[in-house]
């Protein structure tokens, strides 16, 4: 199969598909692999590192026109509308429930669309996700050190244990996921109390071996919540909020009960979703406030830490790339159930039922589109 690595063109989006190791391996097995220049420059990877793995340095346009399977990090933008066409296979994170517009893009072009974040495992669990949740948790818990930073518009606290001064207390929503663990893992390193707020005692117990004993677990309730509003300082959000919902779990009047110039990261970043004031943010305005809450919502963090990022990234996706490569798409999807979980659109065809729900559009199952293969 010929495939298509492009150079990501969202906003400080560094994240390359494709690292070298990964290209050598798809070349290993038979397959053309095209890497845009520059593709990997971001993650500190050079034409020279993928030409030495044995791809082909190509410009943009080529690589639409002649691959047919695009391997990317991010949703579809603008810009590449115009490169979409019937039966051409893409394999990012779409997104599609959040870009009605791209959907319907997709849709009339007659793509096939695979995301990233909707495949799971025989666990349920999301294997092409969670790498970047981690790093999300991570991430997002720097920010707030970053931004709680006193010349950078905070309140001028160290988020760490220091003598004679009050210890911080970082809150986190759906601490037991993967982007919360990574959360809490810094946060409790550096001393502070850490509250994580769940409602499966069997995976907090699992959680609690695992982290030291200045992290303190409660049951996720509206009771406890609008408790840990009033002490914490930073409240972190790293739950997966149902798209179709439409409460939340923190709302806008629940933040008077805060701190002033206390702090919101929202690893989930879903507009309107599981706290009401958060809107998705970019690395060039990270921040903004609501009654006097500082708001942190980039919905690209691991972008950040771009390197890191695309290793990880590339050798959770490179199996499912692999499988599409090597027996060709339709006959992937109908040997592997937890891949087609993943398929979003079939040439016209919207297969994912959240985005259907979301947007009131036109569900065809994704057993119905196996059926005819």
């Amino acid at each position: 199969m010929i495939i298509g690595v492009v150079k990501e063109i969202k906003n400080n989006e560094y994240r390359v598909a494709a690292v070298p190791s990964a290209v050598r391996e798809m070349v290993n097995r038979g397959h053309k692999i095209f890497v845009e220049k520059n593709a990997g420059i971001g993650s500190s990877y050079t034409d020279e590192d993928y030409e030495e793995a044995g791809a082909v340095i190509a410009d943009c346009e080529t690589i639409w026109k002649e691959s047919e399977m695009i391997y990317k990090v991010k949703e579809i933008l603008p810009q590449e509308y115009k490169y979409l066409r019937e039966g051409l296979i893409i394999l990012t994170y779409i997104h599609s429930n959040a870009h009605l517009e791209m959907t319907q893009k997709l849709l009339k072009s007659k793509v096939i669309g695979i995301a990233y974040e909707d495949v799971t495992d025989k666990d349920g669990k999301f294997p092409l996700l969670s790498p970047m949740s981690e790093l999300a948790g991570k991430g997002g818990f720097l920010a707030a050190l970053h931004y709680g930073q006193s010349v950078n518009g905070g309140r001028g606290i160290l988020l760490n244990r220091v003598s004679g001064v009050d210890t911080p207390v970082i809150t986190i929503i759906g601490g037991c996921g993967h982007s919360g663990m990574g959360a809490a893992e810094i946060a409790a390193s550096l001393g502070n109390k850490v509250i994580i707020l769940d409602v499966d005692k069997e995976i907090m117990d699992e959680v609690k071996l695992k982290l030291p004993s200045n992290v303190e677990f409660l049951y996720s309730n509206r009771l406890n919540l609008l408790r840990c509003l009033k002490e914490t300082d930073v409240l972190m959000n790293c739950i997966l909020w149902n798209k179709t919902r439409k409460d939340h779990l923190v709302y806008r009047d629940d933040l008077k009960l805060m701190k002033k110039c206390s702090m919101i990261v929202d690893i989930a970043c879903d507009d309107n979703g599981a706290i009401e004031s958060c809107h998705s943010t970019t690395h060039d305005e990270p921040i903004y406030f609501e009654e006097g809450i500082m708001h942190y919502c980039v919905d690209n963090v691991p972008s950040a830490f771009a390197r890191t990022a695309s290793v990880v990234l590339a050798h959770a996706t490179l199996p499912y790339a692999l499988e599409i490569a090597n027996k060709g798409c339709e006959r992937a999807l109908k040997e592997n159930k937890y891949l087609l979980k993943g398929l979003t659109c079939y040439k016209g065809k919207l297969t994912l039922e959240e985005t259907a729900v979301k947007h009131k559009l036109t569900l065809t199952p994704q057993e119905k589109i196996v059926e005819q293969f």
